[in-house]
């Protein structure tokens, strides 16, 4: 899948990204995988959101989490960054960074959550990305990442996504590779959105 098509199609919609029907549904999206972030990690200091977007999972961990000294978000479409700065309220504790899932521009162990909420669909080398998740966690650290799984091979095979870890087989099979483990598998938005939850 080529990297610059996903990007300048989430580019176009960053404006109005939170905006309208579908806008509702990725904040509900967001505010499940918040909610299940803060059970098996209930007062991280440092989280990262990859694939951040415009902020919102960010701002409401932001509401959520006043002991937390660091809320990063990394995503790789420029303007996406551009609203989610435009849109932070006055919380030196948020930032953002363009940057893309298999080079993460933070260093080793600088974080004790790290979340994504449907963009690991996106990334290019899910694997890389998710070694480098790992990387950027603490020992122990947790990650949470929502997004499409199934339990068939079919939705794997659609045009365009083709070799994309879109069952819970091949994705637990990359995150354990990637170096996590005590994997849990919720079902978060329908059949086929779930969260992993995975600890380093």
């Amino acid at each position: 899948m080529a990297r610059d098509r996903d990007v300048g199609a989430f580019d176009r919609r960053a404006s109005s990204y939170e905006s309208g029907r579908l806008g509702g549904l990725h904040h509900d999206i967001a505010d499940r995988t918040v909610r299940i972030a803060l059970t098996v990690a209930p007062n991280p200091r440092r989280v990262l959101d990859v694939g951040c977007g415009t902020g919102y999972l960010l701002r409401q961990m932001a509401a959520r989490l006043p002991g937390a000294v660091d809320l990063a978000g990394v995503d790789a479409a420029p303007t996406m960054i551009e609203v989610a700065r435009s849109t932070v309220p006055t919380d030196p504790r948020l930032r953002f960074a363009v940057g893309f899932a298999e080079a993460l521009p933070h260093p080793a162990a600088s974080f004790d959550l790290v979340v994504s909420t449907t963009s690991f669909d996106h990334w290019v080398d899910q694997g890389a990305g998710l070694a480098e998740c790992a990387r950027v966690l603490t020992p122990g650290g947790r990650l949470v990442l929502t997004d499409l799984f199934s339990i068939w091979l079919v939705p794997t095979l659609v045009a365009g996504r083709r070799g994309r870890a879109r069952t819970v087989g091949r994705a637990s099979q990359l995150l354990t590779a990637a170096g996590f483990r005590t994997l849990r598998w919720l079902r978060t938005y329908t059949l086929v959105l779930k969260t992993v939850t995975a600890t380093t």
